[in-house]
């Protein structure tokens, strides 16, 4: 498939997981891709592996929520691919604990890269397709956790609430610049950060085995098994191609029937 030939995408977190997994079909459907990470080595195996499978990707070390890194990489991108078309904000972590055991530290740390990350990274991305004059969309990475609060990760719920609403307000501020801005919102995806999750829960006792989490969660999934990346890929390639010109400001819930908004 080629519909998204000739597009340059930018995916941060795009080193692993979710984000790795989108990176794949985006190439597969005839993208340039830039994979942006924290994790630098991981971000250029990636790249790495994907110039050998004979597509067009680059990878930048990026910490999404450091607005002179993000424009540094934004400038990178557009001097080896000569522009930016779609910017995934894929970005984030969750670090869980009892709600009455959250503190300052750990509020703030998921605030500054599931929140603050996505709106550097809408600023700067717009802020580029705006000087090419051609439009451009933006796919932020959004959560059932930002639609339902769960009292296990409370501050990456505000988190996901925020970017909701980011979603909502920054595709109020770019429609005049023919800038679409969305957001998919995951359930259960079986990725490296649920992994996290499963044993930071272990470590503290709230679960007794690996497994337990996320077979608690995922049994209320209405199709009936949690999510693997490549199950959400679809949703991300149809948000960054023309097949969705006509959507801006909406939240595409990709969950497998968990929450029913």
């Amino acid at each position: 498939m080629d519909k998204l030939q000739e597009k340059v995408i930018f995916i941060t977190g795009g080193a692993q997981g979710l984000g790795e997994g989108i990176a794949r079909r985006l190439v597969e459907d005839g993208a340039s891709v830039v994979i942006a990470d924290i994790n630098g080595a991981k971000a250029a195996s990636v790249a790495d592996d994907l110039r050998r499978e004979g597509h067009k990707a680059i990878s930048v070390t990026l910490d999404v929520a450091e607005r002179k890194q993000m424009r540094d990489a934004i400038e990178r991108t557009v001097e080896h691919f000569g522009g930016l078309d779609v910017m995934f904000n894929n970005a984030g972590f969750n670090r869980p604990l009892p709600f009455m055991d959250v503190d300052e530290d750990n509020f703030n740390s998921i605030m500054r890269v599931n929140a603050l990350g996505v709106l550097i990274g809408t600023q700067e991305a717009a802020r580029q397709m705006m000087a090419q004059g051609r439009g451009g969309k933006i796919i932020n990475t959004a959560s059932i956790a930002g639609r339902q609060g769960y009292a296990e990760f409370a501050p990456y719920c505000a988190s996901k609430a925020s970017v909701i609403s980011l979603t909502q307000a920054s595709a109020r501020e770019f429609a005049k610049s023919r800038i679409t801005v969305n957001a998919f919102a995951p359930g259960v995806v079986v990725t490296p950060l649920w992994d996290g999750l499963e044993q930071d829960m272990m470590d503290r006792g709230v679960i007794k085995r690996k497994g337990e989490f996320i077979e608690s969660f995922s049994s209320s999934i209405l199709v009936g098994f949690p999510s693997k990346p490549a199950d959400l890929a679809g949703i991300a390639s149809f948000l960054a191609s023309a097949d969705s010109d006509y959507i801006t400001g909406q939240v595409i819930m990709a969950d497998g029937g968990m929450v029913l908004v």
